[in-house]
């Protein structure tokens, strides 16, 4: 097999034997490996007509496909970053508290709109948000925590390989440090950064202060990727050595400087400047990616 040749990585619980079959048919691999719901087609052919056909197909059997090298291992990487929430998280926590706080409405549309890219000012467009909690118990903060807070499926599994793999691990996130100092701790995350919710006397003031570890500044695009940047400085290793898992637009920032960017459950605009989309699977599936996992 040649330095430059490429496989094909299928994930999913829809990839039944027949499916491969047709993968198979379709790129014509040196080899196939199976393991549980996933296939890895080693050395396929590549271009832009087989690409489109293969995505095509994926669709078809609900399952996810990513073109990867063949030689891709764990240990050509040295740090994993991670959004929090709608990634690491099931929840945008934001949208949770205003719902406990009767703002539930407002607040979603300008949420959905900031992921979408529609609001260029992430920095403005959290501060509005916010503003629209003023007056609301701080104990809502907590209660979101409990009882909402929900890691994605594949989390744990994947941060465990991350360990394994001797990864620094990162959390950084446009929402708040309650919940990613809290995920910090809870799943043994090295670094995290997120902006902070203004509390006075038990309530919130619908203020937000920036991350300290960035100067106060907003956590937004350029926040996220200044805050990779930083975890690789202390490694030390290149940007290129990391992989970003996001699903919104102020998360393009980090994953355009990753060597693997890996767009999880992800908007449109995002899968499309992604290395790898995953639609199906749960976060786990980003370790069928490298040979090494097979």
């Amino acid at each position: 097999m040649n330095a430059d040749s490429v496989d094909l990585v299928l994930q999913g619980p829809g990839l039944s034997p027949e499916a491969v079959r047709q993968f198979e048919s379709l790129l014509a691999p040196e080899a196939t490996l199976r393991r549980g719901s996933a296939a890895r087609l080693r050395g396929v052919r590549e271009d832009a007509s087989a690409r489109q056909s293969a995505a095509a197909l994926a669709r078809a059997w609900d399952c996810d496909l990513a073109f990867v090298p063949s030689g891709l291992r764990r240990a050509d990487f040295r740090a994993i970053a991670f959004d929090m929430d709608s990634t690491l998280v099931t929840i945008e926590g934001i949208d949770e508290l205003a719902r406990m706080a009767g703002k539930g409405e407002e607040v979603a549309r300008i949420t959905e709109a900031a992921m979408r890219g529609e609001i260029a000012d992430y920095a403005q467009s959290l501060r509005r948000r916010a503003a629209l909690l003023a007056g609301a118990p701080a104990s809502i903060l907590q209660r979101v925590l409990e009882e909402k807070l929900r890691l994605s499926p594949g989390a744990q599994a994947l941060l465990a390989s991350a360990r394994e793999a001797g990864w620094r691990t990162l959390l950084v996130s446009g929402g708040f440090t309650y919940f990613t100092r809290a995920l910090q701790e809870r799943l043994a995350i090295d670094v995290s950064c997120a902006n902070e919710l203004v509390t006075r006397e038990g309530t919130l003031t619908g203020e937000v202060r920036g991350s300290p570890e960035d100067g106060g500044r907003i956590v937004d695009a350029a926040g996220k990727t200044r805050a990779l940047e930083r975890l690789c400085a202390t490694i030390p290793c290149p940007t290129g050595a990391a992989i970003a898992v996001g699903d919104g637009a102020n998360d393009l920032g980090m994953m355009a400087i990753a060597g693997l960017s890996v767009a999880y459950r992800a908007k449109p605009a995002v899968r499309a400047r992604a290395s790898v989309a995953i639609d199906h699977c749960g976060l786990d599936a980003i370790d069928g990616l490298f040979y090494d996992a097979w």
